[in-house]
């Protein structure tokens, strides 16, 4: 049962728009929260995830913000996240309002390098990277050390490979990476008001005077933010929590510290109804009961010109680690690739570091040096004793059907599982192989003939999938 602070009550009555009720408020944090996934376009779509998913008794409500995501109602039994198809990262289990502030930032704007300033666990990260298409440059940021392992796994298992990780406290983007950015997503750590409905706990032990201390973060953050944004660029502002301290407060903070520079821009269009949670500066403040979902905050602004950076240009990197790749071991890697039916795109560069090889996303090279990358793009393969060894993010990221061998749901769940696959006809063996399922790679096995060697890494093996 939901525990709603008294105080908490007493002082979100005073941010809640006349036009609201209290009581529907108090009554839908009460309510349990619809689930909800994101279709991921970087490996299917939502006509052929439904058409899996519906005759398994799934039903689809469509979100009006998010031309991918869905209400969902599925069988009692069902637990989404042991799916076959969500450990395939065909879909993200990802609360609604939590797809607005990526459609917000991407509404009428094409960007090419965007920053994401506090990633974990990803779904908005993932969410940019599908209206990226994989393409551009995304810089993913998590400040906790244990998210950022969260995030990385969730960005492979969804195929993104646009992406470069960072672990840095938010604040200093603003200087290392000044002016870099056409579009910033700053959703900002904070009192999570709006969770409650997900976490009947979250508001038992409210304190409103944790928000002042909450708000300075969040006001450095979106300075910060702003400053390394270049000028014309977008910079979406977002929270999980409802009083204006931390939403209307810290916007309006930016704009009396950067004036004229900082404009913004009304969300009233962004869907049909988002008319019902505007407020009067044309920022998204929804509140529960209006769209029965989290509660949330966005608000969308753009840089109109360029202002100072607060302290001097930091000194670059002297080493960086890899290099180009040389043309021998690029024709190398491309057979490799080839042979297990893969291929990588037009987009990037093939970089080498000692006995790797990695893909780099197009436009990482303008911030070489500037600061330290925990993973950039995505993993190709090991010169290996025997030869090159594939890694498993890249089959799932560059396979195609070509050469693979085709799994059932049934097989699909066995080898997720660790699990080696019986053949009932036997034939010749024939090496590694790429698997495919449900119209995307599952990864490689060995074929002996008899039955297929699982290749899945240890670290991903689950001990329970459902078909």
């Amino acid at each position: 049962m939901v525990q709603l602070n008294q105080k908490f009550i007493n002082s979100i009555a005073k941010d809640l728009p006349a036009h609201l009720s209290l009581d529907d408020f108090i009554h839908y944090c009460g309510l349990p929260l619809r689930p909800a996934i994101r279709v991921n376009t970087l490996k299917t779509d939502a006509t052929k995830l439904m058409a899996l998913l519906e005759p398994k008794g799934w039903q689809f409500e469509p979100i009006p913000w998010c031309r991918d995501g869905f209400w969902v109602q599925y069988p009692q039994e069902c637990q989404p996240g042991n799916l076959s198809a969500h450990l395939q990262g065909l879909f993200y289990i990802q609360e609604a309002s939590s797809m607005l502030p990526p459609t917000a930032l991407f509404k009428d704007n094409e960007p090419n390098t965007v920053l994401d300033v506090a990633s974990a666990p990803g779904s908005k990260t993932t969410q940019m990277a599908a209206l990226m298409a994989n393409r551009g440059l995304l810089v993913a940021n998590e400040y906790s050390s244990s998210r950022v392992k969260v995030l990385h796994a969730n960005l492979l298992r969804m195929g993104v490979y646009n992406c470069a990780l960072t672990h840095f406290d938010g604040r200093v983007f603003g200087e290392y990476l000044y002016e870099t950015f056409d579009a910033v997503l700053l959703d900002a750590p904070c009192g999570g008001e709006g969770t409650v409905r997900k976490d009947a706990d979250a508001l038992k032990h409210w304190d409103e005077t944790e928000i002042d201390a909450i708000a300075d973060t969040q006001k450095a953050l979106i300075s910060s933010a702003f400053l390394a944004l270049k000028p014309g660029g977008v910079l979406v502002y977002s929270t999980c929590t409802l009083n204006r301290r931390e939403n209307q407060e810290v916007c309006l903070h930016l704009k009396q510290k950067y004036g004229d520079a900082v404009e913004f821009e009304s969300l009233e269009n962004l869907f049909d109804s988002a008319h019902k949670a505007l407020t009067s500066e044309g920022f998204l403040h929804i509140w529960p009961q209006i769209y029965d979902s989290e509660g949330f905050f966005v608000a969308r602004l753009r840089k109109t010109a360029s202002v100072p950076r607060e302290h001097p240009e930091p000194r670059l990197q002297k080493q960086f680690p890899f290099q180009k790749a040389s043309n021998k071991d690029a024709l190398r890697l491309q057979q490799a690739f080839a042979d297990l039916g893969l291929n990588w795109p037009a987009e990037g560069q093939l970089m080498a570091r000692d006995d790797e090889f990695w893909w780099f996303p197009d436009g990482f090279e303008a911030l070489q040096g500037k600061m330290r990358f925990q993973r950039i793009g995505i993993k190709l393969a090991d010169d290996a004793k025997h030869g090159l060894k594939i890694r498993h993010e890249a089959v799932i990221a560059f396979g195609t059907p070509n050469k693979a061998l085709e799994l059932d749901e049934e097989q699909a769940c066995q080898y997720l599982m660790g699990r080696d696959i019986a053949l009932d006809v036997p034939a010749k063996s024939s090496g590694e192989k790429l698997v495919w399922c449900q119209g995307a790679p599952l990864g490689v096995v060995k074929h002996l003939g008899n039955r297929l060697k699982n290749g899945l890494p240890r670290d991903l093996v689950r001990d329970k999938v459902q078909s």
